[in-house]
């Protein structure tokens, strides 16, 4: 490994020696993001590969001589984003909501109300998968929230944290494209709109107009039923996972450090202390134009209140909670925030331009929408990058859709498919690290247990978008 890592080094440094700074490194464009994926699968360790490939990334762009200097840059910018920036406060005021719920005693409630309802494992996993339809907002919402409350009701039914992990994360992205009421709604009407294949104003009818071929969402949950049911099998990893927990070890020995409890919970709290707090947060996000760093920190105020009238616990263990939750977000934050340096890196390189340009010879007006979701898929699973690589993405295809003649509606569904296909499979995407999060998970344990099934409805997927191309 250490013979591979100098090798990889020194190929990073004659890039820069052979192509210059402003080099169109071509194929070679793909190197730091496949030091990324080869690292993680080797080392079973997300962020230090992500940091791996970041360096390769800035060695091939910048001189011996100016690398530790443009890092910093990297970092700085990064932390500057006001994206990174959103995310990070979201998020952690989302553990922040997450913790009070916990220590106030709602989860536990929730978790004992559900047991005596639902008896069986199926209709557990069935009701996680029900929450996940019903919280439809926005996928950091959607994968935190669920997560974190069907933990303790899972586990009585000996369901591994990967599985549950699994019906989580595939009810968060691929759930939020298919409804017109969520943040990717917003933000792909929006940018339909500024690539001119919507009237202003008009780019949530197209959206409307593309749920019906958005195939890779469709598939995923008709994946997940048939996992629940029993009637697609367990698969790769998962059977492992499956089968550990039926001893009763949930969570294996590598992801304990993962799994982490909140102590000092209220014992006999009800079931308002967990549906006052879920529901504010819920309203709140809706409330403020679907903003869940507003919703969470509106919904923190009403739980403050809620718990003290009730005299649950002092403001001073509230406060703790609070910070608790916030801190306990920081690794999945760091993971998230390595990828948007890679991110960086793949700008710099050019890397989705290469991709898009050296396919676009393919995309004839049948072969076009599935051609656009393999390669956006491919894309935006190497880049963890599912709303940018379309701000590139977009004004290239849908110039080309329009100039061939294909079927508008199908090119973005299968655009828009791509995107969630890339959030639900990518190892390091934030849907997959957030959704380990709340389920005590490592984000690989997650990934490479849920990776058969993704594939599995990203190959129906670019079956069904070529038959769709051809007929319409």
């Amino acid at each position: 490994m250490t013979v591979l890592a100098v090798a990889v080094v020194g190929f990073a440094l004659y890039c820069f020696q052979a192509f210059g700074e402003a080099a169109d490194f071509g194929l070679l464009s793909l190197l730091p993001t496949a030091v990324v994926i080869f690292t993680a699968l080797y080392t079973k360790r997300t962020i230090e590969s992500l940091f791996i490939g970041v360096l390769v990334g800035l060695l091939m762009t910048n001189s011996p001589a100016d690398f530790i200097p443009q890092l910093g840059t990297t970092f700085l910018d990064v932390f500057m984003n006001d994206t990174v920036a959103w995310i990070f406060i979201a998020c952690g005021l989302m553990g922040s909501m997450i913790s009070l719920v916990t220590i106030g005693g709602g989860a536990e409630a929730f978790g004992r109300w559900l047991t005596t309802r639902v008896h069986s494992r199926k209709g557990t996993l069935f009701s996680t998968m029900a929450l996940g339809l019903a919280i439809f907002i926005d996928d950091y919402l959607n994968a935190l929230t669920i997560g974190s409350s069907m933990r303790k009701a899972t586990d009585k039914k000996k369901v591994s944290r990967e599985f549950l992990a699994y019906v989580v994360d595939s009810t968060a992205a691929p759930v939020c494209i298919i409804l017109p009421f969520s943040t990717w709604a917003v933000f792909f009407a929006g940018l339909l709109e500024d690539n001119e294949v919507a009237a202003k104003g008009a780019g949530i009818d197209l959206f409307i107009d593309s749920i019906p071929y958005m195939l890779y969402a469709w598939v995923c949950l008709v994946v997940v039923v048939l996992a629940i049911s029993g009637k697609l099998p367990l698969l790769g990893k998962m059977k492992d996972a499956e089968k550990r927990a039926a001893s009763g070890k949930l969570v294996s020995d590598a992801d304990a450090v993962y799994n982490t409890e909140l102590e000092g919970g209220v014992e006999k709290s009800n079931m308002l202390n967990f549906f006052v707090p879920i529901l504010s947060l819920i309203f709140f996000t809706w409330y403020f134009d679907i903003d869940i760093m507003s919703g969470a920190m509106a919904s923190i105020f009403v739980t403050l209140a809620f718990f003290g009238l009730q005299r649950l616990m002092s403001m001073g263990q509230m406060f703790d909670g609070i910070l608790k939750g916030f801190v306990g977000m920081i690794m999945p934050l760091g993971t998230l925030f390595c990828g948007f340096m890679l991110a960086e890196v793949n700008n710099a390189l050019g890397t989705t331009e290469y991709v898009i340009n050296a396919t676009t010879g393919f995309m004839t007006a049948d072969m076009l929408p599935m051609v656009a979701f393999v390669v956006m898929a491919a894309l935006a699973f190497a880049t963890a990058s599912f709303w940018g690589i379309f701000v590139v993405g977009m004004p290239i295809i849908l110039p080309l859709a329009v100039a061939v003649d294909a079927n508008i509606p199908l090119v973005v569904g299968a655009m828009i498919s791509a995107s969630a296909f890339g959030s639900h499979a990518c190892f390091y995407g934030d849907s997959t690290v957030l959704s380990a999060k709340a389920c005590g998970i490592s984000p690989m344990s997650h990934a490479i247990t849920q990776l058969p099934y993704a594939l599995i409805g990203g190959v129906i997927s670019a079956i069904g978008f070529l038959m769709l191309g051809i007929m319409l």
